[in-house]
């Protein structure tokens, strides 16, 4: 029986039936963080937004535009930023947008020292009329409220930063290509600007969203990856912050990263060493995939095919296109057999179920690539192939969901929901 400190790292899942608390608290984690409270939120009036204050100074310098065949991811800007400053004393101040210019921070602003800092990642596409869309962006916008609200960073009203970032959109609609594929790729960033070398809640904060153009993840159509099983390097752990969109995840990341690439892996799978609170054993609990979301098509003993992804459990990125897929799946995928299912997997498990032909097809999922077809897993020295056959490098799992969103991202599927009309 391992330690009692060990048994709760991970929550104990038990059937409703079983569970001795309200049935939408069955499955939780048992450990708890403290109650987040953002600098906003003792005065609901810090968060407000007056979109009647919206300031555009338009550039006098258009840059060119970068062929579509040319684009690489991050590195063409458009002409434009949008910024918002917030203060302890006065809340949002004036929205702005301003020609696309460097920031100037005094060397002891806090976030270059104790990384106040979070963004987001989202995209503007424009459909077969010309119309720009956004897709989902609500959740982007909860999301950088909670990751902000982590951090001790202001919050703000959600449907007034979605119409700002529309208003940005409109202005920057020439970079956006039509071509389908490619798209406006949106980063919404926000630092707390304090000059202080104290540690407390920033006083001061900036908002700011940049933007730029990028091509399809797979130019040339899909190329399945090989991952690496990191189980020595830890990503995320219970009670902390990888469920929060934070800079601070993702650099500590690159050197595991590098190393796997080094040993001829396209990226890390990153894993949860811990006692099975069900069985007391210690098992490599699947997360996540570099910096995607991960999920698996695994066809049960009875002949079920299941997808599964790993539970919100704190440890997880609430992914947009994580919570996308799960819907489309429980809307068309279980009508056919399917389940769907967001429950903790095992290394141990994707090895037998590769070892018995049951394991149909792996997939990470994200905004940059939508999905990214896995061909194979490196794991404590053996390989788990992952139901590619030779020569094949997507299944038809992967290859409808990818469909699926992006006929709902390109305005195909006329009328969704998730696609907002800017």
């Amino acid at each position: 029986m391992p330690p009692s400190y060990l048994r709760v790292l991970l929550p104990r899942h038990r059937p409703p039936s079983q569970c001795l608390r309200p049935a939408s608290q069955c499955g939780r984690r048992l450990y708890s963080k403290p109650p987040l409270q953002s600098p906003d939120a003792a005065d609901p009036k810090l968060r407000h937004i007056d979109l009647s204050q919206l300031q555009i100074t338009r550039t006098t310098n258009p840059r060119p535009l970068t062929p579509n065949h040319a684009l690489i991811f991050g590195r063409a800007f458009t002409d434009h930023m949008l910024s918002l400053e917030w203060t302890a004393a006065d809340g949002w101040l004036a929205p702005r947008i301003t020609p696309y210019q460097n920031l100037s921070l005094d060397p002891a602003t806090c976030v270059l020292h104790y990384a106040f800092e979070c963004f987001e990642g989202m995209k503007a596409y424009k459909d077969k009329m010309g119309r720009v869309r956004l897709f989902r962006p609500d959740m982007n916008m909860a999301r950088l409220n909670r990751s902000s609200a982590r951090i001790a960073l202001p919050t703000f009203e959600p449907a007034a930063m979605i119409d700002l970032l529309k208003q940005f959109c409109r202005l920057e609609e020439r970079f956006i290509p039509s071509e389908r594929g490619y798209s406006l790729y949106i980063r919404p960033n926000m630092i707390g600007t304090q000059r202080t070398l104290g540690v407390g809640p920033p006083g001061s904060a900036l908002l700011y969203v940049i933007a730029s153009p990028v091509g399809p993840y797979y130019p040339t159509g899909f190329k399945a990856i090989s991952l690496e099983a990191t189980v020595n390097t830890v990503r995320a752990w219970p009670g902390g912050v990888g469920d929060s969109k934070l800079g601070a995840n993702y650099a500590p990341c690159i050197v595991p990263q590098m190393q796997a690439a080094r040993r001829g892996y396209h990226q890390n799978l990153w894993i949860f060493r811990a006692p099975d609170p069900e069985t007391g054993k210690v098992e490599d609990f699947v997360t996540e995939v570099g910096t995607m979301n991960l999920f698996a098509c695994i066809r049960g003993r009875d002949g079920t095919p299941e997808l599964v992804t790993a539970p919100l459990d704190g440890m997880i990125l609430p992914g947009v296109v994580r919570d996308s897929i799960l819907g489309l799946a429980r809307e068309r995928l279980e009508r056919e057999g399917w389940r769907v299912s967001e429950r903790r997997l095992t290394m141990r498990e994707l090895e037998t179920a590769g070892q018995e032909g049951r394991l149909m097809e792996v997939f990470g999922s994200g905004t940059a690539a939508v999905v990214a077809p896995v061909r194979a897993i490196a794991w404590e020295g053996r390989t788990i192939s992952c139901g590619l056959a030779e020569g094949e490098e997507v299944g038809p799992v992967t290859q409808r969901m990818k469909d699926w969103i992006e006929g709902i991202q390109y305005g195909e599927e006329e009328g969704h929901e998730w696609s907002v009309l800017v």
